[in-house]
């Protein structure tokens, strides 16, 4: 059976970090759901793209995933931030050890709501300055830290996708795509 991993979506994202990791997951034989945090399905991205979520957070239980995916977008990330069903699921995933991956100014709703203690994260420059000491981790592009992967913005989002669909499907996977994707 397939792995699953549900991206949220909320207006202000920031494409790039949605469509080069869900592009590479679902290469990879992942199956994706995008998800609205509004009841509609169409969602705005910071630079006014619009995409298609398949369902909206209201009608789906995102416990059944096997990953939640947070991409950035400072936007994006507040609203994020402000969806009740968002971070009751964010907040369960870390308690249970379960996996989260997050790109750019995503880690930020972990580290607003007080879950990045004691981890190891990177994130889009600046976004860190409330963290924890110790948290993040210059000079890394992605970090991974058992359940919680991260990464620091648009520019790292094929290597995070990548990071995302090892830990899903393993390396031999992860080597497959990046190989037939012409990624060095």
């Amino acid at each position: 059976m397939a792995k699953t991993v549900a991206v949220l979506l909320a207006d202000g994202f920031e494409p790039l970090e949605v469509v080069a990791p869900v592009d590479i997951l679902r290469r990879g034989g992942v199956d994706v759901i995008l998800v609205s945090l509004k009841d509609s399905l169409p969602v705005t991205s910071a630079q006014t793209i619009t995409m298609m979520a398949d369902v909206s957070i209201s009608t789906i239980d995102l416990s059944n995933s096997d990953l939640l995916m947070i991409p950035g977008g400072s936007l994006g990330v507040q609203n994020i931030g402000l969806s009740q069903a968002a971070t009751t699921e964010i907040a369960r995933r870390m308690e249970a050890n379960e996996p989260i991956a997050a790109i750019c100014a995503g880690p930020m709703v972990l580290g607003n709501m007080g879950l990045l203690g004691g981890r190891k994260a990177v994130c889009y420059p600046g976004c860190e300055e409330d963290w924890p000491k110790g948290v993040y981790q210059p000079g890394k592009d992605v970090e991974v830290d058992d359940n919680l992967i991260t990464a620091t913005g648009p520019g790292t989002a094929i290597p995070f996708g990548l990071t995302v669909l090892e830990y899903l499907e393993g390396e031999k996977t992860a080597k497959q795509v990046a190989t037939s994707m012409l990624i060095k």
